[in-house]
């Protein structure tokens, strides 16, 4: 979209502009009024019911894991045996609450931006999008969020729980505390907690104005020159609002500050019991109010730093800081890698930021990454069905089930190693997900959870790159990988490995267990479950009409009804050039 220049230019664009805005607002809020009570009540109801119907079994597991786990101490278990009943208690009110606000957020909003969608370039009849986009969706997405809930509690939970009650390896020290350090702590977050909250709600107070003054002014240049969040029409809505209820948005930063000053408060006593020191965690204390000023003024655009004191709150001799510091140290080795390798090599095409704040807001989710990996199960799968390492036996269980440690861990597994591989040869300061599309922590989302995820991967991948794998060695890790267990290095024995070297196999074995870890712990994350159960389905029935396998006709029949709604609802997205719903392709190439 072009932006006006010109004080005309601008004030007619936004005459011009407020009809149409205020039409497709008005078709989106009654689209929102009849679809939304729809949608509140699919979400609530569903999710409520599993909830406090799966309570009972969450509440007796929940201690049974913690009664027979050796990963916790005595003490410390004595004390949460005392204190489980009270969050288990508010889990399924704390549920039910943020269903409905669920229910009431996606039921009103959702529609909304549909509508505003709607008219977004490349959209064919637009007319007939704007009055049908954001119904029928929205009731399948409501649909889809109670399936993720009903796939969280009743997998995830139980995954959770049972690795807590998992054997520790022979380097690991059960988590305890040490009951006399508690009194000191205890003494530092009583003194700290009204201390902090008095002065980070008088901080906040104090840059409330010039927080609702700032705000109000780039709002309003934004609208008169239709740039920033008022330049993409499905936008505008939203940043209109924000200048209407900006002093909402000032109200609740303060009162997000004083909530948060608590945290702060009570952290000042995790700090003094770490560092075992009375006066480390009252630095902390003075500390905090000094860090909640800093993050302030750099968003407020103000002075940097800040002139409150700041003492040192951690011993010069702590691991953590020295593990902090290499970590700065490895960031700022690794920025200056890659500046060097744009520098003198041609950069490769990377993830694109989207247009829409629809598709931005999946960008920013690590969901965004499963796009490829599900569409390299999906390769794969057909790869190793092909050649008799998945069974008909193992993807029945699956889909009948649920079950199947073959298909939901060691797949994805394959496949990202498959994908490690690949960036080691390649020499690719990232993941090479295809030849011209390099994933680095540099344009990759900037989440926790992300960084979580990514981090290891990157590490996993110079170590492939120091191990040099050859062919031969590929291809028998595929097979390994699929049919041997990797907990021993006799689990390798008389596999036909081509490298007689033991400590590189223990070294691919080690390897190989991070990466199922690491998908295990994916997999426990709502929509990944759901996802990976369409992708079966599809497997399921290729290898049926292939004659690679002979299905029942009662499972053939089910995944086939599955299927066909799945693919009704893909070409549907298709014709209206939204892409496929269950996210197989992406937009990402696959090798």
């Amino acid at each position: 979209m072009q932006v006006p220049v010109g004080f005309l230019a601008k004030l007619w664009s936004l005459v011009s502009f407020l009809p149409f805005f205020l039409l497709l607002l008005l078709l989106g809020f009654t689209k929102a009024v009849l679809i939304g009570p729809v949608v509140v009540i699919i979400v609530f109801l569903g999710d409520s019911a599993v909830i406090v119907g799966l309570w009972p079994a969450h509440f007796i597991w929940t201690y049974c894991c913690v009664l027979k786990t050796k990963r916790i101490g005595p003490v410390l278990k004595i004390l949460a045996v005392q204190f489980l009943p009270l969050p288990l208690v508010l889990l399924p009110v704390l549920g039910i609450l943020g269903s409905l606000l669920v229910g009431i957020g996606y039921g009103v909003f959702a529609p909304v931006m549909a509508t505003f969608e709607a008219v977004g370039e490349g959209v064919a009849d637009k007319l007939s999008h704007c009055f049908l986009d954001g119904t029928a969706s929205t009731i399948r997405g409501a649909c889809m969020v109670v399936h993720d809930v009903t796939d969280f509690c009743f997998h995830s939970y139980f995954s959770f729980m049972d690795d807590l009650s998992e054997k520790m390896g022979d380097d690991e020290k059960p988590l305890d505390i040490k009951l006399t350090y508690l009194p000191r702590s205890f003494l530092v977050a009583l003194v700290a907690v009204p201390v902090d909250v008095l002065m980070i709600t008088g901080v906040a107070l104090w840059k409330s104005p010039c927080m609702l003054l700032k705000g109000w002014q780039r709002l309003c240049e934004d609208l008169v020159g239709r740039e920033g969040p008022f330049l993409e029409t499905v936008c505008v809505p939203f940043a209109g609002l924000a200048i209407i209820l900006w002093p909402l948005a000032v109200i609740g930063g303060v009162i997000a500050s004083f909530l948060s000053s608590f945290i702060f408060g009570f952290h000042a006593g995790l700090i003094s019991y770490q560092e075992a020191s009375f006066q480390m965690g009252l630095s902390y204390m003075i500390s905090a109010v000094a860090l909640f000023d800093e993050y302030t003024n750099d968003l407020l655009y103000l002075r940097e730093g800040s002139c409150l004191p700041r003492p040192k709150y951690r011993k010069a001799d702590s691991p953590k800081v020295e593990t902090n510091r290499d970590k700065e140290e490895y960031n700022t080795a690794a920025e200056s890698a890659e500046k060097q390798h744009h520098r003198y090599h041609k950069p490769r095409r990377v993830l694109q930021r989207s247009k829409t704040i629809m598709e931005t807001i999946q960008r920013l989710r690590p969901i965004q990454i499963w796009d490829w990996l599900f569409r390299s199960c999906e390769i794969n799968g057909r790869i190793l069905l092909s050649e008799g390492l998945m069974s008909c036996e193992d993807i029945e269980q699956f889909i009948t089930k649920g079950k199947g440690k073959k298909l939901s861990i060691k797949l994805p597994a394959w496949c990202i190693l498959h994908c490690l591989i690949r960036s080691a040869k390649h020499d690719s300061h990232g993941l090479l997900i295809s030849d011209n599309v390099e994933v680095t922590n540099f344009n990759w989302p900037r989440d926790r959870v992300i960084d979580w995820v990514l981090g290891p991967l990157l590490v996993l991948k110079e170590q492939m790159k120091k191990l040099e794998l050859t062919e031969d060695e590929e291809l028998c890790l595929r097979k390994l990988i699929m049919t041997n267990e990797n907990e021993k290095p006799s689990d390798w024995d008389d596999c036909g490995f081509p490298s007689s070297d033991s400590v590189k196999r223990a070294q691919l074995q080690a390897i190989i267990r991070r990466l199922q870890g690491i998908v295990g712990n994916m997999s426990r994350i709502p929509g990944f479950r759901r996802r990976f159960l369409n992708l079966t389905r599809a497997l399921y029935l290729e290898a049926i009409e292939a004659g690679a396998i002979d299905g029942t006709r009662d499972i053939k029949r089910r995944v086939k009804e599955d299927i066909t709604s799945e693919k009704l609802q893909d070409n549907k997205d298709v014709v209206e050039g939204k892409g496929p719903s269950n996210g197989t392709s992406g937009g990402i190439d696959i090798v």
